[in-house]
């Protein structure tokens, strides 16, 4: 890779253990880490996908509660509701979640309203009815605080139970203004609810209606399982206006399952349990759980097929289940997405209605792997996404699912690094340090399941990032003696990029079993740069046809057939380093592929040595000559296809062979190519080097520098997408897809670097290199 400027990071490397390529003592201590890792947090995280807790509502409760008997309307339906309500008040007399956030006092005050009003309907409970309106007294302050997260509905459903209060002859001790202020909220958002070609939103938050609402239009959005919207207050109160036996039904079937009291919202076992795989994966400790993972995944994929509305009615759910499922290679098509191309669809949704940013965040992830299928349709998904979430960001306005400090962070990590630029290994060690254990999710009122994050996620996490990074610096330690040993040291031309070569290995193959593939990624990554640097400015004529002629021959006589020490340096490195790798493969794949890396080497020397003559001869190639060749040239062939016989997969010379793996390969290596003429454009004309950018402008399409870097970037959009199309393909692939990611994974560390300038510039990289390689996590500093 010929990526600019060098930095001296100051990476402390404590482990100074001897190792060999292969590494035997960081695999023994990766072993016993790993053993450890197996207890306690591994195992009650593998319980979790066997069963999902959801909290009980007590607002929920209260309005299944308040369902009057049909043969006796003086009576409960649901009797043993109404004494759970009796029995979990809380200390300070509300009901709710305890230990909720300072900021979550509006839902506390519906839920003990909701309770209180239960209470008094059936005439019970005065000792707790009186504790909860002192605690409404107390927190009537909040109803107006802008600053309190605000669940959906919360006007309307507040309002509509001080109406009911009325009827019940209960004075709700909240002040005239306040009642006023809320009551107007109401009207503006029954208003805009109505003007909707939809009313789902006042569907959603109907049980604060009442009798004013048209019952008969909500029952449009009933659902499969009799529910409304999968919420059991609302369906409660459908029950209570139309004595529906769907409506008994579901609520029937929710407190079966889970007593006396229900939770705010059921059935939710799909999206909680895509929401452990996310959370897994955003924090690097998914290899742990694979069989549990794809188990779930299996499922999913059965309840896509089978279009169940738990999944395609919930736009969260839809979205992370195609972004998941299709990340994991399953076959499934965007269509269910395409609805949602223009926002104007979005906004006629209840998600949109309420300008739910955690849907939006959702369908802008999902939107970067819509592949195969129409691309208007990703572009049109991303943009307007994107600029949702730039413009909530900026204003506020927009509704989350949880604080809004907490989803603002996540947004800003998503719109920052986009999946095509997001380093895996970079981004667990952001996600761990961003990470929050409260599981609080906000819709009308709070829930809570530890299958959306716990701190048991958060232990493990820590525990794996510090074990890999000290097997890390035990290689990095390792290859710091190498290039001494090479005397790569010695050669003042070169470039010295160790640490970033090294970086690019480690977040590509993170888990510690790799090791092998890491050497050797870092070993031609440092190699690469080196031979870079001596077919730019480094040899002479004589020296670089010399290497050539050195590596076809390959059995030399070092002191005899080396024209220069320099030769001699550079070859005995590529020498020892390409056998090395053939003898580890022979492990990994039953054969000797020395010769198919020679090869490698060979074409990328014979392509060094094509843009050297166009120099030295002052030629200027056509685009496509140089394209032809510079995809070539740019290095990459040693650094990444070695590295596909070192990851499991048995590769056939077939598979090498075919187009498909040359396609993966030019792809990658035309993005790297094209990334690196556009942001050292500038620095590379002043050098008189040749440059896609410049060529862009010589070959009259493109008249500016303007024109010809929007042109070039356009190119990189469609070959990366191209790149990644073929990475996710199932049918009729030759190439393993654990082999294939590896094109992607190093397209990505590109784009990472070069997200801003010419690469390896900036002092936030810098630092992701530094956080990654050399400063472990301890969790009292989360």
């Amino acid at each position: 890779m010929t990526l600019s400027h060098s930095y001296n990071l100051g990476l402390s490397s404590p482990m100074s253990v001897p190792l060999d390529f292969g590494l035997k003592s960081v695999k023994q201590s990766s072993s016993c880490v790993a053993i450890a890792l197996a207890e306690g947090s591994k195992e009650q995280i593998s319980d979790m996908f066997n069963k999902v807790e959801l909290s009980l509502s007590s607002y929920d409760t209260a309005w299944v509660a308040m369902v009057p008997s049909p043969c006796a309307p003086q009576s409960p339906h649901f009797p043993r509701s109404l004494s759970w309500l009796m029995n979990n008040q809380l200390c300070d007399g509300s009901w709710g979640l305890p230990d909720h956030h300072p900021l979550l006092i509006k839902d506390a005050l519906l839920s003990t309203l909701a309770c209180v009003l239960a209470l008094k309907q059936w005439g019970v409970g005065e000792r707790q009815i009186n504790k909860g309106l002192e605690y409404i007294a107390s927190n009537s302050a909040s109803v107006t605080d802008d600053r309190q997260h605000t669940p959906i509905g919360f006007n309307i459903l507040l309002s509509g139970m001080i109406e009911q209060a009325d009827c019940l002859n209960l004075n709700i001790p909240l002040r005239p203004t306040d009642v006023d202020y809320v009551s107007s909220k109401r009207n503006l958002e029954v208003k805009r609810g109505l003007s909707g070609i939809s009313g789902r939103y006042l569907s959603y938050v109907a049980e604060g209606m009442g009798s004013s609402a048209d019952w008969e239009m909500i029952m449009k959005y009933q659902r499969k399982n009799g529910s409304i919207y999968n919420s059991p207050a609302t369906t409660a109160a459908a029950l209570t206006h139309l004595q529906n036996a769907s409506c008994l039904h579901y609520l029937e079937s929710v407190l079966e399952k889970f007593g006396d009291a229900v939770p705010t919202i059921y059935p939710l076992e799909i999206y909680a349990r895509l929401c452990m795989i996310e959370n897994l994966e955003r924090l690097g400790i998914d290899h742990h759980f694979r069989k549990e993972i794809i188990h779930v995944l299996d499922d999913t994929y059965r309840c896509w097929l089978q279009g169940e509305e738990e999944l395609f009615l919930d736009i969260a759910t839809t979205a992370m289940a195609f972004r998941i499922l299709r990340s994991y290679g399953y076959d499934v098509s965007s269509d269910a997405l395409s609805q949602f191309a223009e926002e104007d669809h979005f906004c006629n949704t209840l998600e949109g209605h309420v300008k739910d940013a955690g849907s939006v965040l959702e369908l802008y992830r999902a939107s970067q792997l819509i592949i195969n299928d129409d691309e208007i349709i990703l572009d049109k998904i991303n943009s307007w996404t994107s600029e949702f979430l730039r413009k909530g960001l900026h204003t506020g306005e927009m509704h989350a699912n949880r604080l809004k400090s907490y989803l603002s962070r996540e947004v800003d990590d998503a719109l920052r690094f986009p999946l095509h630029a997001n380093l895996e290994k970079v981004a667990n060690r952001r996600n761990i340090e961003l990470y929050n254990i409260d599981s609080t999710r906000i819709l009308k009122c709070g829930l809570r399941s530890h299958n959306f994050c716990n701190k048991d996620f958060l232990n493990l996490a820590v525990k794996d990032f510090n074990n890999c990074q000290a097997i890390y610096q035990e290689e990095l330690k390792y290859l710091e003696r190498w290039v001494k040993e090479k005397r790569l040291d010695k050669l003042k031309f070169a470039r010295q990029k160790l640490a970033y070569c090294y970086f690019s290995a480690a977040a590509t193959f993170s888990t510690p079993l790799l090791a092998e593939a890491r050497i050797s990624w870092a070993k031609n990554g440092v190699l690469t740069t080196v031979v870079d640097d001596f077919y730019d400015v480094g040899g002479s004529a004589e020296e670089l046809e010399n290497l050539i002629q050195l590596v076809k021959k390959w059995n030399v006589n070092f002191s005899a057939d080396c024209c220069s020490e320099q030769v001699q340096i550079i070859f005995s490195a590529l020498h020892s380093t390409i056998s090395e790798i053939g003898d580890k493969a022979v492990t990994w794949q039953g054969r000797n592929v020395t010769g198919h890396v020679a090869q490698i080497w060979l074409e990328l020397l014979d392509s060094m040595l094509i843009e050297a003559e166009w120099t030295r001869k002052k030629a200027v190639p056509t685009m496509d000559e140089y394209m032809a060749n510079g995809f070539v040239s740019f290095a990459l062939g040693p650094i990444v296809l070695p590295a596909l016989y070192l990851v499991g997969p048995k590769l056939s010379e077939k598979q090498v062979e075919s187009l498909e793996y040359h396609n993966l390969f030019r792809l990658m290596s035309t993005c790297g190519r094209l990334l690196n003429d556009m942001h050292g454009f500038k620095r590379e004309s002043k050098e008189g080097k040749l440059n896609a950018v410049t060529l862009q402008m010589l070959d009259g399409s493109s008249t500016s520098e303007g024109e010809a870097t929007e042109s070039i970037a356009s190119i990189i959009i469609s070959k990366r997408r191209e790149l990644l199309k073929l990475v996710l393909q199932e049918k009729d692939s030759m190439v393993p897809r654990a082999c294939k990611d590896l094109f992607w994974k190093m397209s990505t560390v590109l784009h990472f670097f070069y997200m801003d300038d010419d690469g390896f510039t900036s002092d936030e990289k810098t630092s992701a290199v530094k956080a990654l390689l050399d400063q472990p996590i301890t969790l009292n500093e989360l």
